[in-house]
């Protein structure tokens, strides 16, 4: 069974060169538990009903994969662990070999994703952390891109604002340790004909543009985008011709075989992450001496007022 389609019905025909031990219904059909060794190697060990795998069961894949969880109608369904070829790891929910619900996502390279999965991308709320550098990205998912309300975490500062296909966008703010905000807002530099010419294939980063220093406020995130109304569908993809012969002779559950050669979330890089403090406190301090004579103006005018008068 693969990750990106359905299971074909578990057939037993005469020329099936597998092996299965455990109990039968009337029928002759597997039911209850059992042990089945499929042609290509695979193996599975758990519970069957009426011919299909249904309840707890095992699944190991030739290749070193693992699948240990639930099964409904020969297909993932309820909580279960999916570790993958290179190590990767996913713990949480199943809806019809789909990831989908809660789940957490373990990256070979350290990352992790916690939160929620809609048709087995990430969507919704989750949060990312990053391994190599602390960091973290606390807020909307859409159709596994950041997108929306969130919050990027670093070591010793935060930006809160909106993201939009992976990049923050629009108004947002920088929190510093020291105890200030810093407001202002990502945009796309526009550029001439010829410069959009030369950097087509260039990805546009979008630049920040400070307006001004505050004290530390509260921020309220907006409420996520709705989850979208369609049933959860199995992406539909082109059988390898291992399971189109095993499903051929009757040995349909090495269908399952190619999960172990889906393609698996990527990692994802850190997302505009704020330059070095230092560079952003300089750039603080220089915003801030704008409106810095008004304010300094109000209080001289209040001391004067406030002067006892001869």
């Amino acid at each position: 069974m693969s990750d990106l389609g359905s299971e074909e019905i578990e057939e037993e025909a005469e020329n099936d060169l597998g092996e299965y031990e455990g109990e039968r219904n009337e029928a002759g059909e597997r039911h209850g538990h059992g042990k089945a060794r499929l042609p290509n190697g695979d193996t599975y060990e758990g519970q069957y009903e009426n011919g299909k795998r249904n309840g707890q069961g095992f699944y190991r894949f030739r290749n070193g994969a693992r699948y240990i969880g639930e099964y409904s109608d020969n297909k993932k369904h309820g909580p279960g662990v999916f570790i993958y070829p290179d190590g990767s790891k996913y713990e949480g929910d199943w809806v019809e070999d789909q990831r989908h619900g809660h789940g957490v996502y373990y990256y070979v390279n350290g990352d992790t994703y916690t939160g929620e999965w809609f048709n087995h991308v990430r969507h919704g709320q989750g949060t990312y952390f990053y391994a190599l550098t602390g960091s973290k990205y606390i807020g909307t998912w859409a159709n596994g891109q950041q997108e929306g309300a969130a919050e990027l975490v670093h070591l010793n500062h935060r930006y809160q604002g909106k993201f939009v296909n992976k990049n923050p966008m629009g108004p947002g703010k920088y929190i510093f340790d020291i105890g200030c905000e810093q407001h202002g807002e990502y945009f796309h530099e526009e550029k001439a004909e010829e410069e959009e010419e030369e950097e087509f294939l260039a990805p546009m980063i979008p630049k920040w543009k400070a307006m001004k220093i505050t004290g530390l406020t509260l921020w309220a995130p907006e409420e996520p985008p709705p989850v979208p109304e369609a049933p959860p569908a199995a992406t539909t993809e082109a059988p390898p011709s291992e399971a189109e012969e095993l499903a051929a002779t009757g040995g349909s559950e090495a269908a399952e075989s190619t999960e172990a050669h889906a393609e698996t979330p990527e990692p994802i890089e850190t997302t505009a992450s704020p330059r070095d403090t230092e560079e952003e406190e300089e750039a603080a301090k220089e915003d801030q001496g704008e409106p810095a004579p008004a304010i300094t103006e109000e209080k001289e005018e209040e001391a004067k007022d406030a002067e006892p008068q001869d």
